[in-house]
């Protein structure tokens, strides 16, 4: 075993590590970008080092720092993790002619696997099924047109180098080709430095499921079964769970040993997974196998028993598999849920800004949390958005599922965007709920997954509790020996005080100026006039006039008595005069809007274009002046590894853009003075 590793990664999956290492006797050390100097894998390494600036390229892509800090530490292995540098056979090849070892498979094996073109044929050769596709070096687009018209549409364009869900674009007819395969090869270069594609058909509602195997330099081979990782949105996992539901006994035995074989295909040793599409009739197909350990690699260990970290330490380290085929079981069901920084609502744009609460259930036996990230701390546009993963066992699926719902509820995130309440009523969804949803399933349930149910009774009573809140603060704040000149209760001398306040209402992301326009398509002005009576406060809000009370029931949760009508809901602030307000599986943002403060007029936001999230503009589509249609793509801009574009929200053209092709842009910078058409 070794006695000191580098792990040349970070956030949660560095924190994984590490607890491996400490529990194992293994001295660590860390790595860091100058933003990260804070961050939570730093505290918990035993030593650490800055590396470089924000930008992965300058930092955690930087091969030769990361071996330069493996070196002057005094490490003998460096441990990649997953993501930045874990796939890199030649990152792997400078780690071995720095004299140290690197924690994962051989780099003939991640050669062969690293390039999905190379993978589809020796997966072709081993007898592995395969899907129908072209995985050959002509790269001209009207030959890779050709040969989409070849396989049929619909077709999946995947860069040859790409995982994660990037360098990905689906096509379901010829007319969306060209433009499809422009933006995949250039997502595929910014992210892997390698622009080539391969094509594949694209098979409609399959499952996602994978095998988890681990070889060692004997020959030897394991699986340590299958994983279902079906619920994905833009090509990216959000639910994972183990064992897949609705798999016969047979069917597993084929998959797992078709994992097996692909494997000793390549003389893997070390973590890998091995990922296959099963179609509705039972027929699955080799996809791609990602040599590394894997985001979702915790619900295998909580059926298994078995730490992965520690066998691919040890495994690395020249030890045999610590068991054999047949000792290896399983016992129970585990499903992990991943919390993103993002924006379902408006079409999973990632989120940024400063975590002012984030609060985790506490962990046990059967509920494992992984994260690398604290309340106060930043999230950077420079790294994945996820912010934590919670996976709960139990001895059945119906049972892991339950326990999971209930540790989602007590989940508290406030200061950025994130996928919470979405992942919420995804695990209460009847398809998910019975098992065996497709990898279309989120992206064909959309608006039922994003849509509040609450009725306009339900909203009032939220704006009621909102400013029953607001109000009860103001009394708080007011000096313990206040005078009546000083008070803050509405304390008036033979008289009533009524206040009237505005709130900004919408079932969406945080309300701010920089928020994307798609998400606060539901955003309305309410307006509560407060009435502060001897007996308490009075409420009128539309038509309706009643007392109310906020019972405080803790935990952020209050039950609202406003009238005859009762209510619990519960409350968070989010901001400077923002709150959030959650109801079952709802949940709504109030922010008090500042009647000093100037709005921006309809005119003012229709004729420019704000930045979604900060990020790189890597493409200006349209020239000044040209008439475009509505929709029309604008802008593209790179953020967290993926592009997103900005579109025409109406027939006209573009004024002026105000940001340059490589420029760094902020959340909520101006980007297009656009003119729509005249009526």
């Amino acid at each position: 075993m070794f006695e000191k590793i580098l792990i040349a990664n970070r956030g949660e999956i560095a924190c994984r590590i590490l607890a491996t290492c400490r529990r194992l006797g293994v001295a660590t050390v860390a790595i860091y970008s100058e933003v990260d100097a804070d961050a939570l894998h730093v505290r918990r390494a035993d030593e650490a080092y800055c590396i470089g600036a924000a930008a992965a390229r300058d930092s955690y892509l930087a091969a030769e720092r990361v071996i330069a800090a493996a070196r002057r530490s005094g490490a003998q292995a460096i441990h990649p993790g997953y993501g930045f540098l874990s796939e890199s056979a030649e990152f792997a090849e400078r780690v071995a002619a720095a004299g140290l070892v690197f924690i994962g498979p051989p780099v003939a094996a991640m050669r062969a696997m690293s390039s999905k073109a190379t993978a589809r044929e020796l997966m072709q050769r081993a007898g592995v099924p395969t899907l129908p596709g072209y995985q050959g070096e002509q790269q001209s687009p009207a030959y890779l047109r050709r040969e989409a018209e070849r396989v049929g549409y619909p077709v999946l364009i995947k860069a040859v180098a790409g995982g994660g869900g990037k360098g990905m674009r689906l096509v379901a007819a010829a007319a969306e080709f060209d433009a499809a395969l422009l933006a995949c090869q250039r997502e595929a270069a910014a992210s892997f430095g390698d622009a080539r594609v391969l094509l594949e058909k694209y098979l409609q509602q399959p499952r996602h499921i994978e095998v988890q195997v681990f070889g060692d330099a004997s020959g030897a081979v394991v699986h340590l079964f299958e994983r279902d990782c079906s619920a994905q949105r833009r090509h990216q996992k959000v639910i994972e769970e183990s064992p897949a539901p609705g798999l016969t006994d047979a069917q597993r035995a084929v998959l797992t040993q078709a994992g097996c074989a692909a494997a000793r295909a390549v003389g893997y040793t070390g973590a890998g997974t091995v990922e296959f599409l099963l179609d509705r009739a039972g027929q699955f197909y080799f996809i791609e196998m990602n040599t590394r350990i894997q985001v979702e690699h915790p619900v295998t260990e909580m059926i298994t028993g078995i730490d992965l970290v520690e066998w691919q330490l040890r495994i690395a380290a020249g030890e045999r598999l610590p068991l054999e085929q047949h000792a290896i079981g399983r016992e129970g069901h585990a499903i992990e849920a991943r919390l993103y920084a993002e924006v379902p609502e408006a079409g999973f744009l990632p989120s940024s800004g400063t975590l002012r609460r984030f609060e985790l259930p506490p962990a046990t036996a059967a509920l494992r949390l992984e994260t690398g990230i604290e309340a106060g701390d930043r999230v950077s546009i420079d790294y994945d958005p996820m912010l934590a993963k919670v996976i709960a066992r139990a001895d059945s699926r119906i049972a892991a599922l339950a326990a999971l719902q209930a540790a989602l509820a007590q989940v508290r995130i406030a200061g950025v965007g994130n996928n919470l309440l979405f992942l919420r009523r995804l695990l209460a969804s009847e398809p998910l709920q019975r098992g065996g949803i497709d990898t279309e399933f989120i992206e064909g349930h959309l608006p039922e997954l994003l849509r509040n149910t609450a009725t306009d009774a339900s909203i009032e009573a939220q704006a009621a509790a909102a400013a029953t809140l607001w109000t009860i603060a103001q009394e708080q704040h007011a000096p313990a020996a206040a005078t009546p000149w000083e008070r803050s209760d509405g304390w008036r001398l033979n008289a009533t005080l009524t206040r009237l306040l505005q709130w900004e209402f919408a079932a969406c992301a945080p309300l701010a100026a920089s928020t994307p326009a798609a998400a606060q398509t539901d955003a309305k002005l309410i307006e509560v006039q407060v009435e502060y009576r001897a007996s308490g406060l009075g409420l009128r809000i539309g038509s309706r006039h009643a007392s109310a009370v906020l019972h405080d029931l803790g935990g952020d949760r209050y039950l609202l008595r406003w009238g005859d009508r009762s209510e619990r809901v519960q409350i968070l602030e989010d901001g400077p005069r923002q709150l959030q307000i959650g109801r079952a599986l709802d949940c709504y943002r109030l922010r008090r809007r500042d009647a000093l403060a100037a709005v921006e007029g309809p005119q003012q936001a229709e004729s420019s274009l704000a930045a979604p999230m900060p990020g790189r503009i890597i493409a200006l589509l349209s020239k000044p002046g040209e008439a475009v249609a509505k929709g029309t793509p604008l802008l593209i801009i790179e953020a967290m590894k993926m592009e997103h574009t900005l579109r025409a929200p109406a027939d006209g053209s573009v004024r002026a853009y105000r940001a340059a092709v490589g420029e760094q842009i902020e959340e909520g910078a101006q980007l297009i003075d656009f003119e729509a058409a005249a009526p």
